[in-house]
């Protein structure tokens, strides 16, 4: 079953001042507002007495025996199929063999067996139980216990489920999990599912992330970037649907995430469209390329700006296989570091040399509303012309070529 543990607003970890909505706010007791930054770090470290009661105390207690026993209805049809296979009855050991593969191996109902595993992420917990719900229920009351009378926190009744993991799901980190059981999967003549813990993507989450791109239940287009650049366009609809589809890679349902593409990919195209009062058929031609997967070839939309001596800038979407990878990672790009620069008018101003005279000195600066302001070439003054040079509205002056500007007297000679 799964059991979430509720965010620890009881817990008396934090006595600093805070801001909820742009209201300074003091906490006595808590760690703040739920999805805050450091919110993981306290709730790991407030939580770690529920790690060693868990480990020390309730999977000692709760699990017992190496492996259940044999099924002895199981292997008594398993005899009689062999019984019939030396007689040579072809039909009889068909029906012993359906009947064999509905049948378990083992007495899942065996009482001395039982195993309890448990995984905790922040104030997110997932216990597993192979045993009966009764048991189930005494050890979410321990569990509820435990953090109330050490931890001073309390479940969550809205998260806090006993869940049959074969029948329903469990909500856990963004997915669904539940135990495989397929009694017609064959492999190597035998079941290879049955018992198999697997990872699903929920419809739910399916349809919040399209709502996203949609208005009246279609695809629409996104107004904020109509004046991004091609590129950018798609580069930012490229890494939203590249980072939903890393994490759900690991879920043996990924294919429902096509859906979610077929929606981003037409509203980008749509934004497109609007933007260069096209259609969306004509985009998709203009932008339609193929990119190189461990599955092959793969279609996708891209974008380029070519660049002299540099790379060119690239924005995709798309291009990624919806295929199962057990062992996926997030392999996304890694952002080149940012060189946050001055001004260049801020540079210009330390620098204290007069862009006119060249004399360093205390330094102003000079501004035009826009650059038609200068006049035409051959009727301005040598400082409009290095102005109009530089295509620049301002000019770094000393305060004497400041005065000549404005008093129109003769200024000194330019130094380049």
């Amino acid at each position: 079953g799964a059991s979430t543990v509720d965010h620890p607003q009881a817990a008396r970890v934090c006595r600093c001042g805070n801001v909820d909505d742009w209201t300074p706010v003091t906490y006595l007791s808590g760690i703040g507002p739920q999805g805050g930054v450091v919110s993981p770090i306290l709730s790991n470290i407030y939580l770690h007495k529920l790690d060693e009661y868990v480990e020390t105390v309730l999977i000692p207690k709760y699990t017992r025996g190496r492996v259940r026993k044999p099924n002895r209805a199981f292997y008594r049809v398993w005899a009689a199929m062999q019984r019939a296979r030396k007689r040579g009855d072809r039909t009889q050991l068909r029906e012993l063999r359906k009947q064999l593969r509905s049948m378990p191996s083992m007495d899942t109902q065996d009482p001395g067996y039982r195993r309890l595993r448990y995984v905790r992420y922040c104030d997110d917990t997932l216990l597993g139980f192979a045993g009966p719900k009764a048991e189930a229920e005494e050890i979410k009351q321990q569990l509820a216990q435990f953090l109330r009378d050490e931890l001073k926190l309390k479940l969550s009744p809205e998260k806090t489920l006993i869940t049959h993991a074969r029948t329903q799901a469990a909500r856990f980190l963004g997915y669904d999990i539940t135990v495989h059981h397929n009694d017609r999967k064959i492999t190597s003549g035998k079941r290879s599912v049955n018992g198999v813990i697997r990872l699903r993507v929920p419809r739910s989450v399916v349809s919040a992330k399209q709502a996203q791109y949609m208005e009246r239940g279609k695809p629409a287009r996104r107004p904020e970037l109509l004046n991004q650049d091609d590129h950018v366009i798609l580069s930012t609809y490229g890494s939203e649907y590249r980072g939903i589809v890393q994490y759900y890679l690991l879920a043996g349902d990924v294919f429902r995430l096509a859906r979610l593409q077929w929606v981003m990919e037409t509203s980008m195209l749509m934004t497109l469209a609007n933007k260069h009062r096209s259609s969306v058929s004509k985009m998709a031609r203009k932008y339609a390329a193929t990119v190189e997967t461990p599955h092959g070839l793969r279609k996708c939309f891209e974008a380029r700006v070519e660049r002299t001596g540099r790379k060119p800038l690239v924005g995709r979407f798309g291009g990624i296989p919806l295929r199962r990878d057990k062992k996926t990672v997030i392999n996304d790009r890694r952002l080149a570091p940012v060189n946050t620069k001055r001004k260049e008018l801020v540079t210009r101003l330390l620098a204290g040399r007069c862009e006119s005279c060249g004399r360093i000195d205390e330094v102003e600066v000079h501004h035009v509303a826009k650059l038609a302001d200068l006049g035409r070439p051959g009727d301005r003054p040598p400082w409009a012309d290095l102005m109009a040079a530089r295509h620049r509205k301002t000019l770094v002056v000393c305060g004497s070529c400041h005065a000549a500007i404005h008093g129109k007297k003769p200024a000194p000679a330019l130094t380049e």
